[in-house]
């Protein structure tokens, strides 16, 4: 998901701008959310844990952040823009519906094998979160719901439907892999999933 790793502002006096030092302090504490939490799990993770592996103050914590979940929710937010980004990215350009496809689902699993962390975060960790992050999930879903419909151009409700039913199943088999850390799980997926949409695509059901 290519997310920036946890790294310390110079220290002492240094003539980085003010709005700058603030950019990377709450990159740092996002990211520390997000390594933190995939050890311990959302419930277990405090702010001191996220103050420890960002090593930034708990005042300028909330200078940044008035809660555990307000941080939770901005990594979320953060984490989740990219990863849609990508998959648009990776869809877009030549090559039949099924084939776009097979590009936005392999750059899909690919971010999940290469940052397990933000994975969890975006996958399973935000059940533990709240309704708050629920609902964020939920609106998240029905984004790449209407990506994957207009990546393979499902013509009908009915088809966009199915797209639908196509991303919420694989947020649920991508889980059991994701907190395994099985990633050659994780990868097989893919053909499966392609194989599958083909025959949709097909039948004329898509």
């Amino acid at each position: 998901m290519d997310r920036p790793s946890v790294r310390r502002l110079p220290r002492g006096r240094h003539a980085l701008p003010p709005e700058r030092v603030a950019r990377a302090q709450r990159d740092r504490l996002m990211t520390a959310m997000a390594e933190v939490m995939s050890e311990k799990g959302y419930v277990k993770t405090s702010v001191e844990d996220v103050l420890k592996r960002a090593v930034i103050s708990r005042q300028s914590y909330y200078q940044h952040f008035t809660s555990k979940l307000d941080c939770f929710m901005a990594a979320f937010q953060r984490s989740t823009a990219l990863l849609e980004r990508q998959i648009v990215e990776a869809a877009a350009g030549a090559g039949g519906p099924v084939e776009r496809f097979d590009r936005a689902v392999t750059c899909f699993l690919e971010t999940l094998v290469s940052d397990p962390a933000t994975a969890r975060l975006c996958v399973t960790e935000v059940y533990a979160a709240g309704p708050e992050a629920l609902e964020h999930r939920m609106a998240f879903q029905q984004r790449l719901g209407d990506h994957v419909a207009d990546i393979l151009e499902a013509g009908t409700e009915a088809g966009r439907f199915t797209c639908r039913l196509i991303v919420a199943a694989t947020a649920t088999m991508v889980s059991g892999p994701l907190l395994q850390g099985d990633h050659d799980a994780l990868r097989s997926l893919g053909p499966r999933l392609v194989a599958h949409v083909r025959d949709l695509k097909a039948a004329g059901l898509l």
